[in-house]
């Protein structure tokens, strides 16, 4: 009797052992399969983008001055030069747009990277801030003072230029894109001049430049509310996602004490888009903790998971069965507003070299929801391309921009796709796109704009309407042209 229990033991044992190892050792392959990565350089008198599939040549690359009167000064040269010599200026920070908004070909590129000087007016909750700093060096900041950024992205790796420039949207609960948490910025025309823009002060520049992708002139400083840091504790909910907008009224909408919400569908072929976890931080009374110093081997076992799921189902059951898993052991815990924000792109980091990953996002009113995602799921589950991720994000309606993407109140749907750098994958993502397209026009919804130019000139415009007034008011205030990119040179 004591042999059989032994044997059964030990069986037991094994099996676990063999339903643990494998998890492991698939995480494992992947880390092993990047063993020999080197990041592709950037050969000299070239840039590139997020995407990697936008290497151009330039004329020049200038990285800017870190203080106020060399930064102005310089830039004032550099524009007469332009001018002389028939140059066009392209402006750029961390470059995490993906369609070449931030390169023209044989043009000046700026580097705007270096000018990030900040201070905090803690009386009326504004941080004055270089564009080129990342939302990381705010937040760091911040940090010391209780504070915190009102609206940005994801990720803290981008920088405030450029997220104003595309007008970047966040996960923080019930409000517009960037744009409103903008009290005013100064910008650097053509001419060298330096003008300040806010709701009261060159109004149409203010809403022209938010969203404006760098072709109305160069943003310097910007003035941005900040709020204050709290303690929040995560919460989330898993539901089917025929139920999301019913559960996000009940759970965030209904609840004063939500911060920060965000939604993630699931996209293994198993139960693909039928399942869906809506993750919230609540206010709780307690004093926030500093920020806590990067956990460097707990972010790299976060991203070895997630570059798993390339190319690979069990990759990508394994993941959400982990984040769910993961969900339940950490409900409740409690975490700093600013930590939550201090995420790097980096914990999705893509090391090979064969391969990209792609951004797209659509908008879609409430009422299309739940037709969106079933329009969507067959296109998605013919396609060649590999979907890597659907983030669910609230937006409400933006008043402030003139490209605005938000005209009423809706939910954004972040697809993340691997594509093979080849001829075949990029023409599949192509279609694969325009696909999308339409059927975010069907459900009334609208696409961003800083992604890959797969889209012509004429559906594009039926989605922005507003496009050709864009361009006409491009041209008053930049008569010639200096400002431009490959975003301008695809749709104009």
């Amino acid at each position: 009797m004591k042999k059989k229990y032994l044997f059964v033991l030990l069986t037991l044992a094994f099996i676990s052992l063999i339903f643990i190892s494998i998890p492991i050792f698939h995480v494992l392959k992947t880390k092993w399969n990047e063993s020999d990565f080197h990041k592709t350089e950037i050969p000299k008198g070239y840039t590139n983008d997020a995407s990697e599939l936008n290497l151009t040549k330039i004329d020049t690359l200038i990285l800017v001055p870190k203080t106020k009167p060399e930064i102005e000064n310089q830039l004032q040269q550099i524009l007469k030069y332009a001018k002389e010599k028939n140059l066009k200026v392209s402006i750029a920070g961390a470059q995490h747009s993906m369609g070449g908004h931030s390169i023209y070909p044989n043009g000046i590129l700026l580097n705007m990277l270096p000018y990030k000087q900040m201070e905090l007016d803690e009386k009326n909750n504004v941080l004055t801030i270089g564009s080129g700093a990342l939302w990381e060096d705010a937040i760091k900041y911040l940090d010391k003072h209780g504070k915190s950024i009102a609206v940005m992205q994801a990720f803290s790796s981008f920088s405030v230029g450029g997220s104003m420039s595309v007008n970047g949207h966040g996960w923080q609960k019930n409000l517009p894109p960037i744009s409103s948490s903008v009290v005013s910025f100064t910008l650097m025309n053509h001419n060298g001049e330096i003008l300040n823009c806010s709701r009261t002060e060159n109004q149409e520049l203010f809403k022209l430049v938010l969203g404006g992708y760098g072709l109305f002139g160069i943003i310097l400083d910007v003035k941005l509310k900040v709020v204050d840091n709290l303690a929040l504790q995560f919460k989330y909910v898993r539901l089917s996602s025929e139920n999301y907008v019913q559960y996000y009224k009940k759970f965030i909408l209904d609840n004063p004490n939500v911060n920060l919400v965000f939604g993630r569908l699931r996209i293994s072929d198993k139960h693909f888009l039928e399942e869906a976890t809506i993750n919230y931080f609540e206010k709780v009374n307690e004093r926030p903790l500093s920020l806590p110093a990067q956990n460097l081997k707990n972010e790299e076992t976060k991203r070895l998971i997630f570059r798993s799921t390339v190319d690979s189902e069990y990759g990508k059951r394994l993941r959400w069965d982990l984040e769910t898993g993961m969900n339940k052991i950490t409900k409740n815990t409690i975490f700093s507003r600013n930590e939550l924000l201090n995420d790097h792109v980096s914990l999705i980091e893509n090391k090979d070299p064969n391969s990209t990953d792609l951004l797209q996002e659509y908008f879609i009113p409430e009422r299309n929801f739940n037709q969106f995602i079933k329009d969507i799921k067959p296109i998605l589950k013919n396609s060649e391309l590999d979907l890597l991720n659907i983030t669910i994000r609230a937006v409400n309606k933006d008043n402030d921009s003139f490209m605005n993407y938000a005209r009423e109140n809706v939910f954004g749907f972040v697809f993340l796709f691997n594509q093979k750098k080849t001829d075949q994958q990029e023409r599949a993502m192509k279609a694969l796109t325009n696909k999308l397209l339409d059927i975010t026009i069907k459900n009334e919804g609208t696409f961003y704009l800083p992604y890959r130019l797969h889209i012509d000139k004429n559906k594009m415009r039926k989605v922005y309407p507003q496009t050709d007034s864009f361009f006409e008011l491009k041209r008053k205030y930049d008569p010639q042209e200096i400002f431009e990119n490959k975003f301008y040179l695809h749709y104009k």
